[in-house]
C-alpha cells in the first residue's frame, strides 16, 4: 500500500473523529505544527523509522513532543509509528487538512510568479478564482519562478491557468510549428 493511500486512510479516520469531537480545526493546527516541525528537521523521521530504536523510545519521544496536543493527534502518530507507517505521516496530514479545507469551502493554489506577490496581489487573485473554482477563498502558496518570464501560473487541484509569457510563448511556437 502506498503511503498515500495510507496516510489518507489515516486522514479520514482522524477527520470522522475530530468532526464527531467538534475538533477539526484545533486538530489542523496541531498538524500543521507537526508538518513544519517534521519538514525542518529531517532526523525525527529518521529516528522514528530506526529499528534500532526501541518502540517504547519512540512512545516516549512522541509523547513528550505532542505533550500539548490532542490525545487523538498523538494516538494517531503512535499507530503510525507502530505500524511503520512514518513516511505516512505527512500525506496523511496532507489529506486532513485537505479534508478540513474542503469542508471550509477553501482550496489550495500553487501561484508561480517572476516575484514574491504582495498580500494585495494574492487577495485579488483569491477573490478571482475562488468564485471560478466555487469556493469561498483560497490559500495561497506563492512560488517564485523566474523562467515564466512574466505573469502568472496558477495551480488548484488539478487544473492549471497559464497566463505566463513562458506559457503564451510557448503556445505561439507549438501553434506555428504544428
Amino acid at each position: 500500500m502506498s503511503k498515500t493511500i495510507a496516510g489518507t486512510k489515516y486522514a479520514v479516520a482522524l477527520f470522522q473523529l475530530a468532526q464527531e469531537k467538534n475538533l477539526v480545526d484545533q486538530i489542523e493546527s496541531e498538524l500543521l505544527i507537526i508538518k513544519e516541525v517534521f519538514g525542518s528537521n529531517k532526523d525525527i523521521l529518521t529516528f522514528l523509522k530506526s529499528p534500532q530504536v526501541s518502540n517504547q523510545e519512540k512512545h516516549n519521544a512522541l509523547k513528550k513532543a505532542c505533550a500539548d496536543f490532542s490525545p487523538y493527534v498523538l494516538n494517531t502518530l503512535l499507530l503510525l509509528t507502530d505500524r511503520h507507517r512514518v513516511d505516512s505521516i505527512i500525506p496523511m496530514i496532507d489529506a486532513y487538512i485537505e479534508m478540513s479545507y474542503d469542508q471550509k469551502g477553501i482550496a489550495t493554489a500553487k501561484v508561480e510568479s517572476v516575484r514574491a506577490l504582495t498580500d494585495e496581489e494574492k487577495l485579488a487573485i483569491s477573490n478571482v478564482f475562488a468564485r471560478k473554482m466555487k469556493k469561498t477563498s483560497l490559500e495561497i502558496e506563492n512560488i517564485v519562478n523566474s523562467d515564466l518570464l512574466g505573469g502568472l501560473k496558477i495551480q488548484i487541484g488539478n487544473r492549471i491557468f497559464d497566463g505566463s509569457l513562458r506559457g503564451k510563448l510557448d503556445g505561439l511556437k507549438r501553434e506555428l510549428l504544428g
